[in-house]
């Protein structure tokens, strides 16, 4: 019997080959639609292209929803940093907590607008841990055995959070509780759900859907959804 987590691989990757969900501009030109950031372009529309807005909030992951007691969380924030840090629940909720609203765009092409996150951001975290000057990325696992990439340049940034509520609801385990990141510029697979650790580089190293076909850098205005 074929697992649902390999059907899904399997389909993802098919997308990643026929660069699924590409406008006819991008899928004419062959690769990714990239601005030239010395040409001035006109504002960037709220939805991306070719998103299209949904209600609610659509669930996707590997087929794997961990189960996970608050006492049995933890985040082990690790690698080219000078505090290194492990914090269970208690540590995490003791940590400055902000409230954002912001909007999510997956790569299968839905988006929703006006989530309001609630948690740690992510630069409270680089306060804590003191990234070294080499440090250039940040690696998340999960507990599901999800891993992703992202630039600490754009983990640096007022919008970035480790949520561990949505809509003034605990978030959900269907939806990465009890905490995951969000990283609203970006596409939501770089939005690692039941985040477990961080690992920060001074080298790129792909993670799970990077490895298989998809962007690294997941530039949603610019529809870098594939490699």
């Amino acid at each position: 019997m074929t697992d649902p987590k390999d059907k899904l691989v399997q389909k993802k990757e098919e997308w990643a080959r026929e660069r699924r969900g590409l406008t006819p501009q991008a899928r004419e030109e062959g690769v990714s639609v990239r601005h030239n950031p010395n040409v001035p372009s006109p504002e960037k529309p709220r939805l991306p292209p070719g998103q299209h807005l949904v209600k609610g909030f659509p669930v996707l992951d590997l087929g794997n929803q961990p189960e996970l007691p608050l006492e049995r969380w933890s985040l082990d924030i690790h690698g080219l940093v000078e505090n290194p840090v492990t914090w269970d629940w208690q540590d995490f909720m003791a940590q400055p907590q902000n409230s954002l609203v912001s909007d999510f765009h997956c790569v299968t092409t839905w988006s929703t607008f006006g989530n309001r996150w609630e948690g740690v951001s992510f630069k409270h975290l680089l306060e804590v841990v003191r990234p070294k000057p080499e440090a250039k990325y940040v690696l998340f696992t999960s507990y599901d055995g999800y891993s992703t990439n992202v630039p600490l340049s754009v983990l640096n940034d007022d919008d970035v959070l480790i949520a561990h509520r949505w809509n003034a609801q605990p978030l959900t385990r269907e939806h990465g509780g009890p905490a995951r990141m969000v990283i609203p510029k970006r596409y939501a697979w770089k939005s690692a759900k039941w985040v477990k650790e961080m690992v920060f580089l001074a080298e790129d190293r792909p993670g799970f859907w990077e490895v298989r076909g998809y962007s690294n850098t997941a530039d949603p205005w610019t529809e870098d959804r594939y490699s």
